[in-house]
């Protein structure tokens, strides 16, 4: 069994696409996969229910059978701060709401499990939490998705350092192009691998049609020590 807690170093830098990538990855080395996207923001509303995109992308690349509301046990309509969207209909939103659901994912036992946090590392929640607090309480290894694009280096080696105060490990990292007109993005990657203490799974340039399977294409699951 393999689980990781999928982080950003903003928001809108490409989590699940990453996330849904790496999927994709293990499904085609022949493991069972299963993911959690604990809370969202951003859902709509539909007769089942209100649904996230991002959540459904996960779910579509779980080979174990698992309901929505197991991936996505939290969905707010606002396209806010998680928090906020909670406050406003009346929820707390804590780690101790989180971690079970979350837990019941894990238990399945899938041979690949992923966990995406919500933009960046320190994503409030209620009171004095933030969302980094649900990876600590899982103690899961965290893959660091670096949206490239100006300011990134900051951006990923601050993230880097508060993911590992927290004493958790970086098990990789993932240079997702998102802006490829940045100047200098060969020297930027060059920093971002001197600096960030743990290594690229991949690459992933801006693609016209960002399939799963289109980035699995540039993820080395092998880093990660799994088949690839």
């Amino acid at each position: 069994m393999h689980a990781y807690f999928i982080a950003g170093t903003d928001t809108e830098i490409g989590k699940t696409t990453i996330a849904c990538g790496l999927l994709h990855a293990a499904r085609l080395a022949g493991m069972s996969t299963a993911a959690a996207k604990p809370v969202a923001s951003g859902c709509e509303k539909t007769a089942a229910g209100l649904r996230n995109s991002d959540a459904l992308g996960l779910l579509g690349e779980c080979t174990l059978s698992l309901r929505y509301e197991q991936v996505n046990p939290f969905a707010f309509a606002p396209a806010i701060a998680p928090h906020l969207a909670a406050r406003e209909v009346g929820i707390k939103l804590d780690v101790a709401s989180l971690v079970p659901p979350v837990r019941e994912v894990l238990a399945l036992g899938a041979d690949f499990t992923v966990v995406e946090g919500a933009g960046g590392w320190r994503v409030p929640l209620a009171g004095e939490e933030s969302l980094s607090d649900l990876a600590i309480e899982l103690g899961l290894p965290v893959i660091l998705v670096v949206g490239v694009r100006l300011g990134c280096i900051n951006h990923a080696v601050l993230s880097a350092e508060a993911i590992l105060h927290d004493g958790l490990p970086l098990a990789g990292w993932v240079a997702n192009i998102v802006d490829p007109a940045t100047s200098r993005i060969e020297e930027n990657l060059a920093t971002l691998a001197e600096r960030l203490p743990a290594p690229c799974i991949g690459r992933v340039p801006r693609l016209p049609n960002a399939t799963p399977a289109a980035v699995a294409s540039h993820l080395d699951l092998g880093i990660l020590d799994l088949p690839a």
